[in-house]
């Protein structure tokens, strides 16, 4: 079967977020009030596997061996089959 996964990765709580602030800053300068922004990547996967239990086992596997760094960021994801 063919699935989907969008996979979101951003910051943990008290990591500097440079491009976050340099965003707020310019937001700020446009006269929006903006308090804080946080920048994050989304991933759009597209995969097989032979059932959503797997998908997910695979997905997990992604996350932990390239998309997301543990000791920075957080991530969570959707699955869906296509």
């Amino acid at each position: 079967m063919r699935y989907v996964a969008r996979v979101e990765v951003s910051l943990k709580p008290g990591h500097s977020d440079p491009e976050g602030e340099t965003t707020r800053d310019a937001l700020v300068e446009l006269k929006y009030p903006i308090e804080s922004v946080r920048v994050s990547k989304v991933y759009e996967i597209i995969f097989e596997a032979e059932s959503i239990d797997e998908a997910k086992v695979k997905v997990e596997e992604m996350c932990r061996r390239l998309l997301a760094n543990p000791v920075k960021d957080d991530y969570k994801y959707s699955i869906e089959e296509v």
